[in-house]
């Protein structure tokens, strides 16, 4: 009975830390450079160009300063992205975190579109919010 539930919790442990891992977001995304919270906030000071490819709610919620919207799971296409940002033209892409796989899919359709100059803010709003760094929120 005991090795039943040895290996019972093993492989109940398996599962759990396989599915983080899947629900983790890449370190890297082929075609953008991937930077730190502190050179996101370097970039920001700099004027580049944010945008927050999370929900609506999440971005009314608190975005970066300046940050455009423009969300992956239902409004981000290659036309409306063109209107925010140019091929060629700087951009620093968030979401959530290392949790959230959002920039990481939004950045892999920009490249495939023609992207060229994109920045990966993998830790995005989270860790930004954790280092204190400004943020706004539309009222309801």
């Amino acid at each position: 009975m005991r090795k039943i539930l040895v290996a019972l919790l093993i492989a109940l442990f398996s599962i759990v830390t396989i599915s983080k891992a899947d629900s983790l977001s890449p370190e890297r995304v082929e075609g953008a450079r991937t930077v730190s919270t502190e050179t996101a906030k370097l970039l920001f000071d700099k004027g580049y160009l944010f945008l927050d490819v999370r929900s609506l709610n999440d971005y009314r919620t608190g975005h970066i300063p300046g940050a455009y919207h423009l969300s992956v799971r239902s409004d981000f296409d290659e036309q409306k992205l063109s209107v925010i940002v140019k091929k060629d033209q700087p951009v620093v892409m968030y979401c959530n975190g290392t949790s959230c796989l959002g920039s990481s899919i939004a950045i892999e359709k920009a490249v495939e579109w023609g992207w060229k100059n994109i920045f990966y803010y993998r830790e995005g709003i989270k860790d930004w919010n954790s280092k204190g760094y400004p943020v706004f929120a539309i009222e309801p």
